[in-house]
């Protein structure tokens, strides 16, 4: 890093920071008491920090790597600066784990980019501080920064972990990825991720000398065509049913396997992923999920997905294979038509952007989910497009942990995104410093009616006096 960039990435890390501040104390001001699922893990938290490691409130659903970590840098801290009584593991104090691991996720985003994209050097520093800035306001984590959710450490262990895979660092990985595992068990995915880009790197060796072998056929293992893709399915095959193959794969990747091993032991002497209330977490086959990821990702990079020039190509890629897209059409219908769940939650919480993006457009008639379908197939292109810098085994690889982690979800809630979408968006090449801009205009304009619809536009419930707000 050159002393300009570490110039500018410590302004504005600082300033990133102090701005989190102010609003960390004004989201304490308004809202000095838990709310919305703060009502579990505070208490949680709190016992813990008590000593009482043996209660365990069973609405958790989630392991208990939060209330581990907050215990283990608030009590350290309390004793060093002599606090004592109910400021203690109070409810600033926890949020305020929050906001650390936020300056830490600023770091390793920033971390994480300058790794991936070292090889382009026609990226300047700016705009890598841009990017991390703008990943870092992502609204949909940035909001959770000022709450005590699992979310933020969630990323942070798990954006750790992915770095650690990128410098070879695997055991240190694996160990990192076992922490974001105990803050969510679905970031096992991320683990297996991991392991997929050690497994992608060596299928795309093997796949360029494979290549070499038969310079007639002109095959690129960064194009990903229709055509193409059954060659590289059959050389997929025969590479990983070769016995030599698979053991060069398992040294490489033998961290991985044990915590995955690990994971499924879990799940055996759990009786299933989730711990504590399982009657609303229910798995299920819901492959509308990845249409509203698909949106999902489209709308927040708007400024690199939806352009005129992305728009052109897409129609002239339909011009070009009618019949494949009239298949993904029709199997894109079936698979809203016959798995599409409405989780109760999603009718009944009026607090969350879900909530209104379901009422104001899906439910305005039977036909809208059908309708959204030609979308759907261009957001798919157009996010497949932008990663074609990639190996097709490593976009190949991202998609299986994609649907891993969004399908079984029967609950459409836009946090189960927020990592997905950021490793989608650390791989997509750099765009120029004025789509950059504008996306960081958007996300703060998204971010600043979030926190003022949170702050000032409160509601009653009929049943209830407990004043209700407006959030992710």
């Amino acid at each position: 890093m050159e002393r300009s960039e570490a110039y500018g990435f410590s302004g504005a890390m600082s300033g990133a920071f102090l701005l989190s501040c102010l609003l960390f104390a004004a989201i304490s001001r308004r809202q000095r008491g838990p709310y919305m699922d703060e009502v579990f893990h505070v208490p949680q938290a709190q016992a813990y920090c008590h000593g009482r490691f043996l209660q365990w409130d069973p609405m958790i659903t989630t392991l208990p790597g939060l209330y581990l970590i907050s215990v283990g840098v608030v009590k350290p801290a309390a004793w060093l600066l002599g606090w004592t009584g109910s400021v203690v593991c109070s409810v600033g104090m926890l949020r305020f784990i929050n906001l650390l691991f936020s300056a830490g996720n600023f770091y390793l985003l920033y971390l994480l980019l300058f790794k991936i994209h070292q090889k382009n050097k026609a990226v300047s520093g700016f705009q890598r501080i841009l990017s991390t800035l703008i990943l870092a306001m992502f609204p949909t984590l940035y909001f959770f920064t000022f709450l005590y959710y699992t979310d933020p450490g969630s990323v942070f262990f798990t954006l750790f972990a992915y770095l650690m895979c990128l410098y070879g660092n695997h055991k240190t990985s694996a160990l990192l990825g076992f922490c974001g595992f105990m803050f969510r068990q679905t970031n096992i995915v991320w683990t297996v991720f991991c392991a997929g880009n050690v497994v992608a790197e060596k299928l795309n060796e093997a796949w360029k000398t494979e290549l070499q072998k038969k310079k007639d056929e002109k095959i690129s293992s960064k194009k990903g065509s229709f055509s193409d893709l059954t060659r590289i399915l059959q050389f997929l095959i025969k590479y990983l049913i070769s016995p030599k193959n698979l053991v060069t794969l398992t040294a490489l990747t033998w961290p991985y396997i044990i915590l995955v091993t690990v994971f499924f032991g879990f799940v055996i002497i759990n009786g299933g992923i989730v711990v504590g209330d399982r009657s609303s977490h229910e798995a299920c086959l819901h492959f509308p999920q990845l249409f509203y990821f698909l949106s999902f990702t489209v709308f927040f990079s708007f400024p690199h997905l939806l352009t005129p020039t992305k728009i052109r190509k897409f129609l002239l890629s339909l011009r070009k294979h009618p019949v494949q897209y009239s298949l993904i059409t029709i199997i894109s219908l079936f698979l809203i038509w016959k798995f599409t769940y409405v989780h109760k939650y999603l009718l009944a919480d009026n607090r969350h952007y879900t909530f209104y993006v379901w009422r104001k457009v899906f439910q305005r008639h039977e036909l809208v989910k059908y309708v959204l379908v030609p979308f759907y197939i261009f957001a798919g292109w157009t996010f497949t497009d932008t990663l074609k810098s990639k190996s097709i085994f490593w976009i190949l690889m991202y998609f299986v942990c994609l649907l891993a982690v969004t399908v079984p979800q029967k609950l459409l809630e836009f946090r189960y995104f927020i990592l997905p979408f950021l490793i989608y968006r650390l791989n997509i090449p750099f765009p120029s410093v004025y789509r950059q801009l504008l996306e960081l205009a958007f996300y703060i304009v998204v971010n600043a009616v979030t926190f003022y619809l949170f702050l000032n536009r409160t509601f009653r419930w009929e049943n209830s006096d407990e004043i209700q707000r407006f959030m992710w």
